[in-house]
């Protein structure tokens, strides 16, 4: 349930596609957590991702344009980008200045593995992704606020992934649910939780921010959702 400027002309190296990059090397697809938005507030693309804790040399690939078979890797290039870090380095994110809508991977070194992302499709110009904060709040359970979604309400749904943060944008809760509901702290519908530690009890009173990202199966976030509120 991952974001830097860089132009088109990276210089990259001719051998430094993905292809080469894993050749003789464990590696594993799928492995890596990861999908992209258009920015609200720029032309920039996001492509966000989950570090494990102890990944190292995380790299950003990217095709030339989308007219390419996705799942065969030497039609990827290493892009000259350095993530930043998301939720306080909980997640990080490249962000790119894109002229075309492309493929793109994420991979990083763990436990001598090269783990790989499934193909983002960049959608940019096609279907850039939609921000607001249309998010209903049922907070009749204390501190268990349920946050309720228009279901696929941007069409081509295919998960949801929520954060719940503190206003230090320190991540509290990361999940994943098909359904277009979550409740803090209860993870019934949950399909996949990134949160590492149990979720601290929310405070009455403070105020936190709540994070939807509705993901198609081609990893594209058509829609996000983004709404502060105040604990009860």
């Amino acid at each position: 349930m991952i974001v830097l400027s860089c132009s088109n002309d990276e210089n990259t190296s001719e051998n430094d596609d993905l292809d080469a990059y894993i050749q003789s090397k464990i590696h594993q697809l799928g492995a890596v957590i990861a999908c992209a938005a258009s920015d609200e507030n720029s032309d920039d693309v996001l492509v966000f991702y989950y570090p494990e804790d102890g990944a190292t040399d995380i790299r950003l690939y990217e095709s030339d344009n989308i007219n390419i078979d996705p799942n065969e890797f030497s039609n990827y290039t290493k892009i000259d980008a350095f993530p930043t870090p998301f939720f306080n380095g909980y997640l990080g994110k490249f962000n790119r200045d894109l002229a075309l809508e492309k493929w793109a991977v994420v991979t990083y070194e763990f436990n001598d593995t090269i783990r790989i992302s499934n193909p983002i499709r960049l959608k940019q110009d096609s279907k850039p992704t939609i921000w607001s904060e249309s998010v209903s709040i049922d907070q009749n359970d204390s501190m268990m606020p349920k946050f309720t979604w228009i279901d696929n309400e941007f069409g081509e749904n295919a998960i949801y992934f929520q954060v719940i943060s503190d206003v230090q944008d320190n991540l509290l809760s990361g999940t994943y649910t098909y359904e277009n509901q979550f409740q803090y702290y209860n993870t019934d519908n949950v399909v996949l939780n990134i949160t590492s530690e149990p979720p601290p009890d929310l405070i009455v009173g403070n105020f936190y921010k709540f994070t939807l990202m509705d993901v198609s199966l081609d990893n594209w976030v058509n829609g996000v959702i983004q709404k502060n509120f105040e604990s009860q």
